[in-house]
């Protein structure tokens, strides 16, 4: 199998599930429900690792990594990945496969427009001439209301970017940002893009390796048009475990705040902003010396005059029972300061899911209290929830699990569900 299939921890995670004896859920003050469950290729889509977006109607989109009618190399890999819409109960309204070359593995969560026009990115696929890849540095597509597919720019590697694998931003003009985890004018070490909506790709920025770190995940937008997002770092770029950064719309890149220690390292997860000018987000390791002694991530806090709080330290509890190594975010805010999220380790089930726990949901108060809302079985509930939670006007979150659920899919270790949490 191509390596850079597999480019998440949470795949990884995925593919080598253990299956276990499942006990059952425990009654919580929290009502959990199972919206759609997935069965894989080649009618339904499997491993849903983005967040979903709602619709005003509460109908739910989102995508899959794998899964659907895709066909040629894909059935190697379980299918090509899906665009998806359900009904607020969880009824599957309308699917969409991808198809190789045109585009396959679709890793990032959708955007949806006013238009009620989908786009995204897949990790693969477009190019096959992609020096770095024979299946191709990604794309950029649109999928309009009747599910035609447009494909927006093919990633070439240098100088625009290599496997784009966090979702898009639209600013007041229909311009889409993101962001290649690879490639960019440096060659490898990733770049901030902007698609118009007649396709031009411009690169905004190529990171170095250097102070500014590597591998960007996402970006989010402010009202002036300023970019905010995340650099992983690590041991082959600067020597940070990650950073925050600025974007401004001159092209200036600032760094906010770097990582390393009890402050949380790695960070994988796409920021939040407040109304306030605060972002938040999470690190899948540091914060303390649990998880095999690299930590078990943090939830952090950024203020508009740059300093940094550590709002909660995960594995905190005995066993990881409040969870651990947080995923792609980003995470949900209600009225009240309130913040949910999911980890893909931690819980109540320890053994589940690569010998590990299989993850929970949590909401985290405005004083850093935390509560688990839901713990994960990787049984028909789900496993390892890679994308973080949505919020309706009432309070009830969804989300998706990248495994469990239909534990006869392929290759037998489930193909993820959709799941509401009702308060």
């Amino acid at each position: 199998m191509n390596n850079s299939l597999r480019h998440r921890n949470s795949i990884v995670l995925a593919a080598t599930l253990v299956l276990s004896v499942f006990v059952a859920q425990p009654a919580q003050a929290q009502k959990f429900k199972v919206l759609h469950t997935f069965h894989g290729a080649p009618k339904d889509g499997g491993g849903p690792e983005g967040a979903l977006v709602r619709d005003t109607a509460g109908n739910l989109y989102g995508t899959t990594a794998g899964g659907g009618s895709g066909r040629g190399i894909c059935v190697g890999y379980g299918g090509c990945g899906t665009a998806f819409e359900l009904d607020k109960s969880g009824r599957r309204i309308w699917q969409y496969s991808f198809q190789f070359p045109k585009g396959f593995d679709v890793a990032a969560g959708i955007l949806r427009d006013a238009t009620g026009s989908l786009y995204g990115t897949t990790y693969l696929g477009g190019d096959t001439k992609c020096p770095e890849d024979q299946y191709g540095c990604g794309t950029a597509f649109k999928l309009d209301e009747t599910g035609k597919e447009t494909v927006l720019h093919k990633f070439t590697g240098t100088p625009d970017g290599i496997f784009p694998d966090a979702p898009l931003v639209e600013d007041p003009a229909g311009n889409l940002y993101g962001t290649t985890e690879y490639g960019g004018s440096n060659n490898a070490y990733g770049a901030i893009f902007k698609v118009d909506k007649n396709g031009k790709e411009k690169v905004l920025y190529s990171f170095t390796g250097g102070s500014d770190e590597c591998r960007p995940v996402g970006v989010i937008l402010d009202s002036a048009g300023d970019l905010y997002g995340i650099a992983q770092g690590g041991s082959t770029c600067g020597g940070a475990a990650g950073l925050v950064f600025k974007l401004d719309t001159a092209g200036d890149f600032t760094v906010l705040t770097t990582f390393g220690g009890s402050d949380g390292a790695i960070p994988d997860s796409v920021l939040l902003l407040d109304a306030s000018g605060n972002l938040y987000g999470e690190t899948g390791e540091g914060g303390n010396s649990e998880c095999g002694g690299t930590g078990c991530g943090v939830v952090f806090k950024i203020s508009p005059d740059g300093t940094e709080t550590v709002l909660y330290t995960f594995c905190s509890l005995a066993n990881c029972a409040d969870g651990a190594n947080p995923g792609g975010g980003p995470l949900a805010l209600d009225g009240k300061g309130t913040l949910y999220g999911t980890t893909t380790r931690g819980g109540a089930y320890p053994n589940n899911c690569a010998h590990n726990a299989c993850g929970v949901a949590f909401k985290l108060d405005a004083a850093g209290g935390e509560t688990v809302l839901h713990s994960f079985s990787g049984g028909a509930d789900g496993g390892i929830p890679v994308a973080g939670l949505v919020i309706d006007k009432a309070g009830s979150l969804y989300g998706t699990s990248s495994s469990g659920g239909d534990l006869n899919c392929e290759p037998s270790y489930g193909c993820g569900v959709v799941f509401k949490i009702t308060p």
